[in-house]
């Protein structure tokens, strides 16, 4: 128990004694002693404990130490301390944030050491980190344990983690908020020393900040939070899109039809591409996407130009096997940032539903329903769908345009998709709930478009007002 009922007793000399010199003080209930050989180490000493007592620091009764004594000898390492954090996220984390949080901490931690020296190969540090040390596996007893744990690693792998244990700096070092520093750098970086990507960086800083806050916070292994201390900026970031890049109608549909062409995959597949167009809906979401969750008008001539509707309530994105619960290629989960079980209402135009009804015709569905799967029946991966992209890309484009980042993932149709919808003067409210986007997400992304609606508006504002 701390306290500040301390009293500290001059020194006194016992003869014959190999440590003569004994200082003795008391806090609370429990008197404390140490004995020195020379007068002035017992004087230094004291002089310690004294200066404590005018800092107003109180003193652990148990052990008569002042707290930030106590506090250095019983302070984790970053490396323990990280791994520890990695655990007590993992059972409420999802998949793909299980695999951000071991990211970023296996870029932190080694950079808060006390010496280089040594130092394994980064590559294999950062392996270390990630698939082995920030990983969790069910243990003997069936609780979640660090990887290392219950797998016997690699040599170079066991030996990465060796040196890292030892050479990892105390917590309570980031008193010194500068230490920070390298860790920030290295956050900006790629391993190669590149400029990382500008929302790589942010994730992982936002990881680097919620690990220091429960740092402090929750655990009080520091006095306060040392990223507010640092004099560091991090890159600046330009979300909005850049639609000089992001393709039309005309050219969105050639790139449908290129990857119909492209062979049996590209057939089976052009109506996922589709979805992705029409629907704006994100490729995890795509995956999921079950017979049950499409309401399509009839197949006759009356109902030729009717709209139908997806009802969307899961989502499985694509992560590694290490990262689930179960060990698949994915997690089946809720749309992203909503709740579970919430769903998400999309009317999809006749050229969508025409598409879907003749993809259920021709392939069925898988046993669970779900209307677009992999070769062996599982999730479609996305090195399937980018490899059919990449391919349909080059049949549309000249090599002058393919050079450039004009359509260049498959998400640009998405990009697309709501491009046309707030083009089309859909009220960005109804787009955004469509794309299952907040509205702040939308601005954020479609600034430039919207501004541009913005302008329409106000001219047809501003010729009601001229009526008068």
């Amino acid at each position: 128990m701390l306290t500040y009922d301390v009293d500290i007793w001059s020194i006194r000399k016992r003869a014959g004694r190999q440590k003569p010199y004994e200082l003795r003080w008391r806090v609370g209930s429990r008197p404390h002693s140490k004995s020195f050989k020379l007068k002035p180490q017992a004087d230094g000493r004291r002089s310690e404990l004294m200066a404590a007592l005018r800092d107003r620091e109180q003193f652990d009764e148990d052990t008569g130490l002042p707290a930030r004594e106590l506090a250095a000898l019983t302070s984790p390492t970053w490396y323990e301390h990280a791994a520890a954090y990695a655990l007590m996220k993992w059972p409420r984390a999802a998949a793909k944030h299980r695999a951000g949080i071991a990211e970023a901490l296996a870029v932190i931690v080694p950079t808060l050491v006390t010496t280089t020296r040594g130092a394994p190969d980064p590559k294999t540090l950062r392996a270390a980190l990630y698939q082995w040390a920030f990983r969790a596996l069910p243990g003997p007893d069936g609780a979640m344990a660090a990887r290392h744990t219950v797998e016997e690693p690699p040599a170079d792998i066991r030996a990465a983690l060796s040196w890292i244990s030892e050479y990892s700096m105390k917590v309570n070092a980031l008193e010194n908020p500068a230490l920070l520093r390298p860790a920030l750098e290295a956050l900006s970086r790629r391993m190669d020393g590149k400029k990382a990507a500008e929302n790589t960086a942010r994730r992982k800083r936002m990881v680097l900040s919620n690990f220091l806050r429960y740092t402090v916070d929750e655990k009080g292994l520091l006095s306060a939070n040392p990223l507010a201390r640092v004099d560091w900026t991090p890159p600046e970031t330009d979300d909005e899109i850049d639609f000089r890049y992001v393709p039309g109608p005309t050219l969105a549909q050639a790139f449908i039809d290129a990857v119909r062409d492209t062979g049996p995959r590209g057939e089976h597949l052009a109506a996922f591409f589709g979805c992705l167009y029409y629907a704006a809906m994100r490729p995890a979401e795509i995956a999921s996407l079950k017979r049950a969750d499409c309401t399509l008008p009839p197949d006759t001539e009356d109902a030729a130009q009717e709209w139908g509707e997806l009802l969307l309530g899961e989502s499985r994105p694509e992560v590694g096997g290490g990262w689930t619960d179960d060990g698949a290629s994915y997690e089946a989960r809720s749309l992203k940032r909503r709740a579970r079980g919430a769903t998400r209402s999309v009317p999809i135009p006749p050229v969508l539903v025409r598409m879907l009804r003749d993809h259920i015709a021709v392939y069925g569905t898988a046993p669970d329903g779900r209307l677009f799967r992999a070769a062996q029946g599982g999730r479609v991966r996305s090195t399937e769908y980018c490899d059919l992209w990449d391919a349909a890309r080059a049949a549309v484009l000249s090599p002058e345009d393919a050079a450039t980042p004009l359509a260049e993932v498959p998400y640009s149709l998405r990009h697309a998709g709501v491009s046309l919808w707030i083009k089309s003067g859909v009220d960005p409210v109804e787009v955004a709930r469509r794309a299952g986007h907040s509205i702040a997400v939308l601005f954020r992304f479609y600034a430039k478009i919207l501004r541009g609606e913005q302008s329409r508006s106000n001219q047809l504002i501003a010729q009601e007002l001229n009526k008068g």
